[in-house]
């Protein structure tokens, strides 16, 4: 629960997606969060089918390879890995902009970007590498406290709303298909990684009942938190001279107007700059075992495929992950990229990784029923909606034509895709064994 808990990193949401996703969707941004949740819920039903029987480390890239096939699971480890590594990346930028807001509100200074990346990439790496236990334990407390406070925040604002409810919410007013679409990507993007819980494997107690739990209610209570989030930010901001999406501490400007003490405001900074560190942590964790799996499947080099004899954590595929997360922050942030663009820009490329594994692990559902002889017509509404869903969502970075660089992105991340999945070709043709141990 913690692992899945802490890469969703529901602080994120408030204090950073939410606004992304006001700046697409405008008064449609809690109904696009409503769409996420369940969006995301029908691919919870679909990864528990594989949770409940396996208890491998390789997340989705072990489901997809043993049901459909393993060229099909390398490509979804490959998606994997950009999702991790990408949502890493992002939350650097979530770390240094709160970061920096804590330090110009207490004392009117700020550091440097890199410094901030540096230190986090290394106390997570360091964590990462010793002990997933103690990092997940970590991980849980602060995602409970920082939401806590959160939701005081947007409870707050509601009640001092009073119980009417806000029509230009709940008529979508001034919303257009296309807009609700476009926001549609970047709230799933605030759900995903529900499934992380999946790459501990057998690291996890009891892990064929205690997994599928997991998965299915971080999936579930993280979006009933980001739909209550996105509707109490939107009525907070009404009327204010500067919009949510131009704010850059959003949660300040809705603790003052609940009538909160401005220390809220400041510990949930405290708080945002907890989360995005444990977020990055969690990604790291869950990328580097499905890099430790698809290197003792040959997909890879077998030297990512072992873990440290002490601490027996993927020490090679930790360190490689971190190092793959730091380059594209740090050299955004020397370039001078503003944080939310960074957290939005390698988000969406997160997104669509996320999205094609999701895509990918809902179509095997009907292929490993059949197989079992257990194939009814549930679970095949289940899968196909949830493979419309990701789908749409895919369909929202392509058309209509996002603005400015996000129109890219796609392009950019299928470029990122095939050469990693033509690498893992080139390589497993040197391994002759990677058909036999991608299905053992």
């Amino acid at each position: 629960m913690a692992q899945s808990i802490a890469l969703i990193a529901p602080t994120a949401a408030p204090v950073m997606t939410i606004p992304l996703v006001f700046a697409l969707a405008g008064q449609g941004c809690a109904m696009a969060y409503f769409i996420a949740t369940v969006s995301i819920l029908l691919v919870a039903l679909n990864i528990n089918r594989f949770a409940r029987i396996s208890c491998s480390p390789g997340s989705l890239y072990t489901y997809i390879a043993d049901h459909m096939h393993p060229r099909f699971g390398v490509l979804a480890g490959w998606a994997l890995l950009i999702a991790y590594v990408g949502t890493a990346a992002a939350s650097c930028a979530g770390v240094v902009n709160y970061a920096n807001v804590l330090l110009h509100d207490r004392f009117g200074v700020q550091a440097f970007p890199w410094i901030w990346i540096v230190l986090v990439v290394a106390f997570a790496g360091w964590l990462a590498y010793r002990d997933v236990e103690i990092s997940a334990r970590l991980m849980l407390w602060i995602e409970a406290v920082s939401v806590t406070l959160i939701s005081v925040i947007a409870l707050g604002i509601i009640f001092k709303h009073g119980w009417p409810p806000d029509l230009g919410q709940i008529t979508l007013r001034g919303v257009t298909p296309e807009k609700l679409r476009l926001g549609l990507v970047l709230a799933i993007f605030s759900s995903v990684g529900f499934e992380s819980a999946t790459s501990l494997g057998s690291e996890a107690r009891n892990p064929l009942t205690t997994i599928p739990r997991a998965v299915l209610w971080s999936a579930l209570l993280a979006g009933l938190f980001f739909v209550l989030c996105a509707y109490a930010e939107v009525l907070g901001f009404r009327g204010e001279p500067e919009t949510m999406d131009k704010s850059p501490a959003p949660l300040h400007v809705l603790a003052r107007k609940a009538g909160l003490p401005p220390l809220v405001g400041t510990f949930t900074d405290l708080g945002a700059v907890l989360t995005f560190f444990s977020c990055f942590l969690a990604c790291i964790t869950a990328a580097a075992r499905v890099l430790f799996l698809m290197g003792r499947h040959g997909a890879l080099h077998s030297f990512f495929g072992e873990a440290h004899e002490a601490n027996q954590t993927p020490h090679r595929a930790v360190l490689l992950t971190s190092l793959a997360a730091f380059i594209p922050a740090v050299i955004m942030a020397a370039e001078g990229v503003n944080m939310f663009d960074i957290y939005g820009l390698i988000g969406t490329v997160a997104t669509l990784g996320f999205v094609t594994a999701y895509i990918l692990v809902s179509a095997a559902v009907p292929l490993y029923l059949r197989s079992q002889g257990r194939l009814t017509p549930p679970a095949v509404i289940i899968s196909v909606l949830a493979v419309l869903a990701m789908a749409a969502a895919l369909l929202g970075n392509l058309y209509p034509v996002p603005p400015g660089p996000y129109a890219l992105l796609p392009y950019f991340y299928a470029a990122l895709l095939l050469a990693g999945f033509g690498w893992s070709t080139m390589w497993s043709a040197r391994a002759p064994s990677f058909e036999t141990d991608a299905n053992s």
